[in-house]
């Protein structure tokens, strides 16, 4: 007998879709096998033909507004539960990351393509933070960090805008995305973080968003990177 694969894995290692994606378009009907409509298990061999209907080929693309809550790894490094993993059922994955203590605006999405366009730094793609401190933030803070400072992990920066926004809140625009860049900035001069949560990515903000809450980018906002 000839050796056989599962449908969904004969699909994938084509390249045309993840095991998960591909038993979708079988349950769907998508999915031709000699002619036939193919059952979900189905196998096959390298003698079976296997089709896909031309509506499978038209992946339908997400783009998704989500509040990372504190506490949550974008991506978990001991096995816990994760914005990965949350999310990997419904296909989508996020385009960066916020670490563990912070929290705010992911985009997550299902499409690799758009990765490039918005975390490559020569786009110089704006992302706005609010941070509190514990300390009380000095009036010259903001023009420090206008002028590109420079700090004893990443040496100088590019100049990033902010403004107080209270005697222990400042808001600030960064146009590169150094890890624990923020942390690292303010640590440097003398402030302690408390809480940093990130409020807007290109135009795309938080706005109403929950800690937890997802919702889909409007035609508007997709522009900025499609």
């Amino acid at each position: 007998m000839e050796n056989t694969v599962r449908l969904n894995k004969y699909l994938a290692d084509k390249g045309f879709a993840s095991r998960r994606e591909a038993d979708e378009l079988i349950s769907r009907g998508l999915v031709l096998v000699n002619r036939k409509t193919a059952s979900l298990g189905q196998k096959v061999s390298g003698s079976d033909i296997v089709e896909l209907k031309e509506s499978a080929t038209k992946k339908t693309y997400r783009y998704v507004a989500y509040y990372k809550p504190r506490g949550l790894s974008t991506q978990g490094e001991d096995g816990g539960k994760d914005v990965v993993s949350l999310f990997e059922k419904e296909g989508l994955f996020p385009i960066g990351r916020l670490d563990k203590e912070s929290e705010g605006l992911l985009i997550l999405t299902n499409d690799k393509k758009i990765t490039d366009k918005i975390l490559n730094p020569k786009y110089e793609h704006e992302k706005e933070y609010l941070v509190t401190t514990r300390e009380n933030i000095r009036e010259g803070i903001p023009k420090i960090l206008e002028k590109g400072m420079t700090t004893s992990t990443y040496g100088t920066l590019k100049p990033a805008q902010s403004s107080l926004i209270g005697e222990n809140q400042i808001k600030i625009i960064l146009q590169e995305g150094k890890k624990h860049q923020v942390r690292i900035m303010l640590s440097d001069l003398h402030l302690t973080v408390t809480k940093l949560k990130r409020t807007r990515i290109m135009n795309i903000s938080l706005g109403k968003l929950r800690p937890g809450e997802t919702r889909e980018l409007t035609e508007k906002e997709k522009q900025s990177f499609l």
